[in-house]
Order: structure tokens, then sequence, then C-alpha cells
């Protein structure tokens, strides 16, 4: 690698991490009041992001009504997944739960080919397209992207925002106890079902975000929702159950995949597509050496 371009790669990828880190909370969310991964969080955030596009470009609607009609859908569209789908597997085995997210992945995959259709559609402008320019340092020069710069701003606000949500309101402490036990949360008068209701349409709005931004970014399709699955190693390195985790594992994996996308064109391993796959060799080095992640929690319990 040039080194002096090692700043714009590690500064590219570090921006990019931290939309990795708001689809990483929505999985986090999810697990820490259900016990469930979802693997159909790339899929919701796909269909979120596609309804955004839609209202803006074919129904001619500004921005800010286009977003507002995208979470609405994902509220609704969250509360049928957890009422429809997932509520008549309580009490089967986990497996059960997660052939279903796999099911639903597929489902709203080909319920977005249908409707919106397979071909790549260009995101109206959201964010000014002049690139930022720092330095020069030396003979450094690291340029930005301003809609990668404000997808950051945007996710990190929207992390942070959870992360108090989760801690200081009582709908959050709601969550949090059903995630530790069902039972004993419906002994003290907690509607757990509801609050399974809840967690799955705040996941679905964090999933919506995510597609809106990248979706400014790099244009939307069907299989924006592959992205997503990058969010799986940041999950897993930060600890399923943990948001600050959650941020430091997409961080992780952004700088580490762009890091990686710099090598030479000459170098083999670039040409070997390194860059796709690094996010899973990080996920399977942390399952072999912390299978718990960074800052997840190791549960002993007594027989």
């Amino acid at each position: 690698m040039n080194w002096n371009l090692f700043p714009q790669f590690f500064v590219t990828g570090l921006l990019t991490g931290g939309v990795y880190a708001l689809i990483a909370l929505g999985l986090v969310i999810i697990y820490k009041s259900t016990r469930i991964f979802n693997f159909a969080q790339g899929h919701i955030l796909m269909i979120g992001g596609f309804v955004a596009w839609w209202f803006m470009v074919n129904a001619g609607w500004p921005l800010w009504s286009a977003v507002l009609v995208a979470i609405v859908v994902a509220i609704l569209l969250g509360l049928l997944i957890e009422r429809l789908a997932l509520r008549p597997l309580i009490g089967q085995p986990i497996l059960s739960t997660i052939l279903m997210t796999l099911a639903l992945s597929q489902f709203l995959q080909g319920v977005a080919i249908l409707v919106f259709g397979a071909q790549r559609q260009a995101f109206p402008e959201l964010f000014p397209l002049k690139p930022l320019v720092l330095g020069p340092f030396g003979d450094i020069r690291i340029i930005l992207k301003l809609p990668l710069v404000w997808s950051f701003v945007i996710a990190m606000v929207g992390v942070a925002a959870f992360a108090l949500f989760f801690r200081f309101t009582k709908a959050g402490l709601a969550m949090r106890a059903t995630a530790e036990d069902h039972q004993l949360a419906q002994s003290v008068g907690l509607k757990v079902r509801r609050i399974f209701g809840v967690t799955w349409s705040i996941a679905a709005v964090v999933a919506t975000a995510g597609g809106i931004l990248l979706g400014s970014i790099s244009g939307i399709d069907p299989n924006l929702a592959l992205v997503a699955f990058k969010a799986f190693p940041a999950v897993l390195f930060g600890g399923l159950e943990s948001i600050p985790g959650a941020i430091v594992g997409g961080l992780t994996v952004g700088v580490v995949e762009s890091l990686v996308a710099g090598l030479p064109k000459e170098a083999a391993l670039r040409e070997m597509g390194l860059a796709e796959i690094t996010p899973f060799v990080v996920m399977l080095l942390v399952l072999l050496f912390k299978p718990d992640g960074l800052f997840g929690l190791k549960r002993i319990e007594r027989i």
C-alpha cells in the first residue's frame, strides 16, 4: 500500500463503518429483547430504502415526507412480522425461529423485485456532492465525500439516541428486563408480547434509516440487502448484547474492509476479492478466539 494513502482509506473505512454500526444496532436491539438473531434485517433495510426512493422519485414527494412514510411502513412491517410470523413460534425450538427469519428474507426479496424491479436505481441527491478536502498535511491529502460524512454523522446520532433510550427510558428498561427473563418480566406486569412488537418496529425503523443512507451513497437495488450481512461480523465482534460493541464492531469492519480494498491493484490478495470477504474472516477469527465478542456477556447458569 502507498502509505500516503493510508489516512484516506482509514477515514473512508471509518465513515462507512458508521453505517455498518447503525445496521448492527438493529440486530442487537432484536437480540437483546427477544434472543432472536434476525437474518431478515438486511431485507427490511432494502424495503425501507425502496419505499423512501419510490415516494421521492415516482410520487415526487419532498425528502421529509418520503422518509416519514418510510418510517411508518417500517413500523407496520415490524409489527406484522412479529405478529404473523414470529409470535406463533413462541415456545418452539430456536432453530425454527432462525429458519423463519431466513424465509422472511427470501419473501421480502421477492416482493421487492416484483414491486420495485431488479435494476439499480439512482437515489435522489440528499447531500451536497462536492467533496470536502482536508489538508494537505505534508504529502497527505484526505478527500471526503459529503454523503458519506453526513451518513456517518446521522448514523452515530441514531446509535447514541437508541443507547440513551435503552438506558434511561421505561420502555428501554422494559425491553432489557424482557430480554433477561420472559417469565419474570410477565410476573411483574410487563406485557412481553407487546414489547416484542415494539422491538421489531424499532429495529425496522433503524434498518430503514440504514437503507436510506446506503441508498444515498451508492444507489438502491434488491442486492442492497446483502450489504447488511457485513453487520453480522460487526455484531459478533462487539458482542451480541452490546450497543457499544455494535459501534466498535461496525467501525472496525469498515476500516479493515477499506484498508484491504486499498491494496495495490497488482496485489494478489486484492485480485482474489479479499476486501469482500474480509468482514467474514474477522467474524471467523472472533468466533474462534472470543465467541462472546469484545463486550459480550458470558452467562454462567447454575443447575
